[in-house]
């Protein structure tokens, strides 16, 4: 049966970092899933038929953590000791939140006049600071194991994601 005690990662025999092959995770993840099932142990004692669950259950909530970037990140600074302090810590540099409150009056803009291609645009420009801070924790967690500035990129990445939410919740009530 499954090791409830492995990583993640082992868990799908994949290596132990941030930078992940997508692919690999999905094909790793349906032959875990396919291998405990609950339909293929319907017939087995009740032990069994309950471990299979579990299983099924551990697996999906691995998969979720890994393919997500941003609980990717917390799940690894997490293996490192490392608490992100997402609740406590709410302090990030003046240039972050500067530009925080300019994505901020932007959405308000573009929602009050209803400017869908304003919102369109600012989700294409949002995606792209989302894409460029992942490439960051990359670095910061695979090659310099900088936990600390991680923990920070964590943080920014959790406000950004919001702010993506934000835009995208726009442009639903624009549209309807």
């Amino acid at each position: 049966m499954i090791d409830f005690s492995q990583s993640h990662f082992s868990l799908f025999a994949l290596p132990e970092q941030f930078a992940l092959d997508g692919k690999a995770l999905d094909s790793q993840y349906r032959a875990r899933v396919a291998e405990y099932h609950p339909d293929k142990f319907a017939t087995a004692a009740d032990a069994e038929r309950r471990l299979s669950l579990q299983a099924a259950t551990h697996i999906n909530e691995a998969y979720q953590t890994l393919k997500a970037p941003l609980s990717r990140a917390r799940y690894l600074l997490l293996r490192h000791g490392v608490d992100t302090q997402e609740e406590t810590n709410t302090a990030m540099p003046m240039d972050f939140l500067m530009a925080q409150m300019e994505w901020r009056e932007g959405i308000a803009e573009a929602k009050a006049s209803q400017n869908v291609d304003a919102l369109e645009n600012l989700a294409r420009e949002m995606r792209a600071e989302i894409t460029a801070l992942e490439d960051t924790l990359a670095l910061q967690l695979d090659q310099l194991q900088d936990f600390a500035a991680a923990a920070l990129s964590v943080r920014k990445l959790r406000f950004m994601e919001k702010l993506d939410q934000e835009i995208g919740d726009a442009i639903e009530a624009v549209l309807y």
